[in-house]
């Protein structure tokens, strides 16, 4: 892990279901474990008494007198409200106050205050949402999540590279293997889009297409990066998150037949498997092609879930992680150094 001392990360304490609690607890635990430094942006009483119930009063607070309700159209919400906490946290990276942003809340406001506030990578032309599926061992990166329901071939080519930009830096892939989800391995299976983004995929020689991808093989190390447009892509996360917790539960249900001789040796298997499949352990989802560092976290993060949040941003900014995908999307066809 990357030295993430002193990286100031600007955090929309306002946003998530579990909000402001879960970002001020996350926020002192993560500069507690790894020396993140947080800019609380929200409603600055509110936050004041929260750290001071906490006895920790020694975050740095942006005041910020509005946030944006889940239920609202993001982007409206940015244009019309200046003083919205996700506004603000976005303005404090673009003036260099912070590195990156994390968010639980509103998707589409954090999405259209990091685009309005910072703009796009050159090339692209819609950002997305990327999240990284377990195992831990042989991760894969699901590309776009929730950014775009209605997409173009060329969006999902796009995607593609700021994919693969992504999973290089993250893991020191020289060239990671993207797929393309769909309902069958032929060439000639998929409704409209998928049939001609797998050619479009076909001929970028920057991508490592090896085709496509159905949804049984997603945890099977088949494809470092799998593409798809962001509705199919949000369903598709939502169903194993869902059925993660759902085998989670059952095999916790089952476990407590066992006695306490029985279940011990059993703990570190289980206790390992639950991180593995655990979104809060995981960190948020960066959103990939804008000109900065945003994380946006599950809507319903706890601490765990914005500590680690607050890890990824800080790591995504050590790296480099813009700059590096600027420098990829650059490089000629038949080179992704």
């Amino acid at each position: 892990m990357a030295n993430l001392e002193k990286i100031t990360i600007a955090l929309d304490a306002m946003g998530g279901d579990n909000d402001p609690e879960a970002s001020v607890s996350g926020a002192l635990e993560a500069r507690d474990e790894f020396g993140i430094e947080t800019l609380l942006v929200g409603d600055e009483k509110i936050l004041r008494a929260m750290l001071a119930e906490k006895e920790r009063g020694d975050l740095e607070i942006v005041h910020a007198p509005e946030a944006v309700g889940m239920e609202e159209e993001g982007a409206w919400a940015v244009r019309s409200r200046e003083g919205a906490s996700i506004v603000v946290a976005a303005e404090a990276v673009r003036e260099g106050r912070a590195r990156a942003m994390v968010s639980a809340g509103n998707t589409g406001a954090a999405m259209a205050a990091a685009f309005f506030s910072w703009g796009r990578i050159k090339g692209i032309k819609r950002p997305a949402l990327a999240v990284v599926l377990p195992p831990a061992k042989s991760p894969a990166l699901l590309i776009d999540v929730g950014a775009n329901s209605d997409c173009r071939p060329e969006h999902l080519r796009q995607f593609a590279l700021l994919g693969s930009a992504y999973a290089s830096l993250r893991w020191d892939l020289e060239s990671p293997r993207v797929a393309l989800l769909n309902i069958g391995a032929e060439e000639s299976k998929g409704n409209e889009l998928a049939r001609e983004a797998f050619q479009i995929l076909s001929s970028d020689d920057r991508i490592n297409f090896i085709g496509n991808l159905e949804g049984r093989d997603l945890a099977r190390q088949k494809a470092d990066v799998v593409v798809t447009d962001g509705f199919t892509g949000n369903i598709t996360l939502k169903v194993v998150e869902g059925v993660a917790s759902m085998i989670m539960g059952q095999l916790l249900e089952s476990l407590k037949t066992l006695n306490e001789e029985e279940l011990k040796p059993l703990l570190p298997a289980l206790l390992g498997l639950r991180q593995e499949i655990d979104y809060r352990s995981i960190g948020g989802a960066p959103l990939l092609g804008v000109k900065g560092v945003c994380i946006i976290a599950h809507g319903s993060s706890d601490a765990l879930a914005m500590k680690n949040s607050l890890r990824v941003a800080a790591e995504a900014a050590a790296s480099g992680m813009v700059e590096m995908t600027e420098r990829y999307l650059a490089a000629p066809r038949g080179s992704a150094s």
